[in-house]
């Protein structure tokens, strides 16, 4: 199943550069972690926060948790909470459990944990329980116009599947590395 398309023409209106990845349905970060076989430090979870009078979007790291007392003071407000379900589905039009940290696409603010520049490439849900897009953290903050704080604390967690090292697939020989067979 393809990336949503509001999700898809926003990126692409953005000219954001990024990989779709199609996923077995996962529900949390953690999950997707596992089905991905990725470390959590390379997902990020996105948490709908209510600010006062206003709703901001939270992206920390899959391994780490949302310290509500540090966000408070990040964004000066006198009073932070986790709205329910209800609200998701009644203001922002999404299914509890497929927000992305797309703030864009909501028009309201996206904050960044300053721990996701310990990364290169960030996974990020893409609107559903089965895709998600890969992108680079930087890429990602800039066309968020993020904001960057430390709100984050240990989280404690750790995947029971472990994570798929990517590497390439060196071509390069050294001169004289190569034994000769002898007959």
């Amino acid at each position: 199943m393809p990336i949503p398309k509001h999700v898809k023409t926003y990126l692409d209106k953005k000219m954001a550069r990024y990989d779709t990845l199609a996923h077995k349905t996962v529900y949390t970060a953690y999950d997707a972690a596992q089905t991905l076989r990725q470390e959590l430090k390379d997902i990020a979870k996105s948490l709908l926060i209510a600010a006062d009078k206003a709703y901001v979007i939270a992206v920390v790291p899959a391994h780490m948790r949302l310290d509500l007392g540090k966000l408070k003071s990040a964004l000066k407000v006198k009073k932070v909470s986790i709205p329910n379900e209800k609200i998701m589905l009644k203001v922002f039009r999404v299914k509890p459990g497929t927000m992305t940290a797309f703030g864009g696409l909501h028009q309201i603010e996206v904050w960044v944990d300053k721990s996701l520049l310990k990364t290169k490439d960030i996974i990020i849900s893409a609107g559903s329980f089965t895709d998600s897009v890969r992108m680079k953290v930087k890429d990602f903050i800039e066309m968020e116009q993020a904001k960057l704080a430390n709100f984050a604390k240990s989280g404690g967690y750790k995947l029971q599947v472990k994570p798929t090292i990517l590497r390439k697939k060196s071509t390069k020989t050294k001169k004289g590395s190569r034994k000769k067979k002898r007959r």
